[in-house]
């Protein structure tokens, strides 16, 4: 089995979460790593995507952790930093007003 790993710097401009870290993090460049495994049998190279993990300053001290992460929440997190909304992070954001608007109505019966 051949794997590769891929690591990128993102920058974040305003503290933000991020779904497995339970605490908002400062803005700064974050070090994410991506680990692909090599889908074989095929006549071209081709990867898949076996884990992604962002590496996080810990909730006391100088230290660091990795935390395991979704890359579409990073994404919806760099979308929020830079002042703009994914599909997924909108449509969740009206599914829950919509929520909302149903427990009002229902209060006032």
């Amino acid at each position: 089995m051949t794997m590769r790993t891929t690591t990128k710097t993102v920058t974040f401009h305003r503290p933000f979460c991020l779904k497995g870290v339970d605490r908002l993090l400062p803005p700064a460049d974050y070090r994410v790593v991506t680990d692909e495994e090599l889908i074989e049998g095929l006549s071209f190279s081709a990867y898949h995507r076996v884990a992604t993990a962002i590496f996080v300053p810990a909730p006391s001290g100088s230290a660091v952790e990795m935390v395991t992460i979704d890359p579409l929440d990073l994404q919806d997190a760099q979308d929020q930093d830079a002042g703009t909304l994914s599909m997924r992070h909108e449509m969740a954001l009206r599914q829950e007003e919509h929520d909302e608007c149903r427990d009002h109505s229902e209060v006032q019966r």
